[in-house]
């Protein structure tokens, strides 16, 4: 309701200006421009994601100050927060980094975002940036018409610049056009009353176009051309500080609660900046001034001195936060507490990831393993074990054979609601993205997708394996009790293993460790090794137990096969050439059949 009520309402003052003044025709041009330029500059950056930045990304909030050093350059170099924001936000969302890194990335993004002011108020006023627009917007379009995607990244880059330049010219032709019509300073009011009424502004003015950016250079040009005072600019500045946090808000949205904690991080940091600043105002202009006659900056020259304080203040913002971080992030888990998400529902998979290759392999890889648990759970159950005793050290055939009690679950619902929705969620997103993903990806993508079949296929092994299991474990008959149980254990143990290579814990462990399972399975093969001939002839099973026990090991040949590989596939080396090596040196069927037959 709130939207269809604001965009109409912009639009109608927007046409009231145009009618009244040419010159805010200008200026709004000048500011649409800019715009158009930050969207470009985004496209073109998010070319070059997926490589050299998300990697930086993953290998850089390790530590507080890493983030935060992060946060500073990637915002210096792109001269987009938001841009920062939205990808911190997606690998957040994708289990990538941890909340404290990611708000050690905002904190360092809210310093990086000040070099803007820098740029504008020490070059963009004093240059005629508009001529070095002009050839950028022609060899930046030309780029952005070619088939190569690096070509196309460049080619957005060197537009978007072209637009900020041709933006910021527009905008201060305004402002100066302005001036002789219209006195802005006129209606400044002095006290803190006109530092809250500015701060709002500011704020409105960044909310409705979406940069933090756009409003630091309308302050700028406007302080440029004395259409507000230094005072009341410094105000519109920390608004516009307070506003760009909407972006990371809308941003999260669509993201997981992680996501949803990062915005209510980056909201509270720049809130309380702001807050402070107001509140120390005078102080802090006096610092500035100090500064700036320091560093030799004009007494007069405010455009600059805005730069020095809008720096300032944002230190001081991290200095005074920064240190109560893991209070800060106790407070939003508590506020903000994970979803209890029906396990139908994917975790990590948003639309907020598609963007980014290398975050969303890791998302898939993360959603298969969530896929898994939720599949270990119904597996362990329908062979009637705990998983707490299955991922213990406990001997699981003393704990099968002592234990002749059927689990009663439903497994059909459990893996209506529990796997196959979410299977189904998981590839509904992978084939939507698989083949718009880099290619070095795209293989990755396709064992993953593997390995989620493989399994829901040994869910419904189970399922199958179920029937007779659950009648021959609590069966009075010892020898029929006996095979199912150590066809129990068997699946229990690959559990175990597999859970051992995903902790990495034991480096003796390995993938190459469930090779034995399936060399276990064939050469201990009941029906093959003539246990199952010699039970039945010497009168311990009937022919009709023999006939479901044959068929029952088939299914659980089919599970250790299905597990063993979506382990390799999921938790094995995730470099590139040692995964390879891995599956080098896995055994095909043909191989494991080969090998029992020599031990038998």
């Amino acid at each position: 309701m709130l939207k269809r009520i604001i965009l109409p309402t912009i639009f109608i003052v927007l046409t009231y200006g145009f009618w009244i003044s040419p010159d805010f025709k200008e200026i709004a041009a000048g500011v649409a421009i800019f715009l158009f330029g930050m969207l470009f500059l985004e496209e073109g950056f998010k070319a070059f994601t997926g490589g050299l930045l998300d990697e930086l990304l993953k290998r850089s909030t390790s530590s507080a100050w890493r983030s935060l050093g992060f946060g500073v350059v990637t915002t210096t170099i792109m001269q987009s927060s938001s841009l920062v924001s939205v990808i911190t936000i997606s690998f957040l969302s994708a289990g990538l980094i941890d909340l404290a890194g990611g708000i050690g990335i905002i904190f360092g993004a809210n310093i990086g975002t000040t070099t803007g002011a820098w740029l504008v108020a020490g070059l963009g006023l004093k240059v005629k940036i508009s001529a070095y627009a002009m050839p950028m917007l022609v060899f930046g379009i030309i780029l952005v018409l070619q088939s190569s995607k690096k070509l196309r990244g460049i080619g957005y880059i060197l537009a978007g610049l072209g637009f900020l330049f041709l933006g910021i010219h527009h905008m201060k032709e305004g402002f100066e056009a302005f001036r002789g019509s219209f006195d802005l300073s006129a209606y400044a009011v002095a006290g803190y009353p006109g530092l809250f009424l500015y701060t709002g502004i500011g704020l409105a003015a960044t909310v409705v176009m979406q940069s933090s950016h756009a409003t630091l250079v309308l302050i700028i040009t406007a302080l440029a051309s004395q259409q507000i005072s230094y005072e009341n600019g410094l105000a519109l500045a920390i608004g516009a500080n307070i506003g760009t946090t909407i972006t990371a808000i809308l941003g999260a949205l669509s993201s997981n609660f992680q996501g949803k904690r990062l915005a209510g991080a980056h909201l509270i940091f720049n809130m309380l900046t702001g807050l402070v600043a107001i509140v120390f105002i005078y102080q802090l202009m006096a610092a500035v001034d100090g500064i700036s006659e320091f560093v030799g900056i004009r007494q007069d020259d405010y455009t600059l001195k805005l730069a020095v304080f809008h720096t300032v203040f944002n230190v001081i913002g991290v200095a005074l936060v920064a240190p109560f971080t893991t209070r800060l992030v106790n407070f939003l888990e508590r506020t903000i507490p994970e979803t209890k998400l029906v396990t139908t529902e994917p975790k990590y998979l948003n639309d907020a990831i598609v963007d980014f290759p290398e975050t969303l392999v890791e998302a898939v890889r993360n959603e298969t393993v969530h896929l898994y648990d939720s599949a270990l759970e119904i597996i362990t159950h329908g062979l009637s074990l705990h998983r707490h005793d299955v991922h213990s050290d406990k001997d699981l055939l003393q704990i099968a054979q002592g234990d002749r009690k059927v689990m009663e679950f439903d497994l059909d619902a459990a893996y209506v609601t529990k796997v196959k929705s979410l299977y189904a969620a998981i590839i509904d997103f992978v084939s939507r993205v698989r083949y718009e993903s880099e290619a070095q990806n795209t293989d990755t993508l396709f064992e993953l997708r593997l390995a989620c079949g493989n399994i829901v296929q040994a869910v419904k092994d189970v399922k199958h394996l179920r029937k007779n299991m659950s009648t021959y474990i609590s069966s009075d008959n010892e020898s029929i009790r006996e095979q199912y149980n150590l066809l129990r254990v068997e699946i229990g143990m690959l559990a175990r293993t597999i859970d051992i290579i995903r902790q990495g814990e034991d480096d003796s462990v390995s993938t190459l460790d469930l090779d034995d399972f399936k060399v276990q399975i064939e050469e201990e093969n009941a029906a093959v090794d003539g246990t199952l001939d010699t039970l039945i002839r010497d009168g311990k099973i009937t022919a009709t137990m023999g006939t479901s026990l044959m068929n029952d090991i088939g299914y659980v040949r089919k599970i250790i096969w299905s597990l063993a590989d979506m382990a390799t596939t999921v938790f094995g080396s995730r470099d590139a050439e040692d995964h390879a090596v891995e599956l080098l040196l896995s055994l095909d069927e043909d191989e494991v059949e080969t090998l029992a037959e020599a031990q038998q």
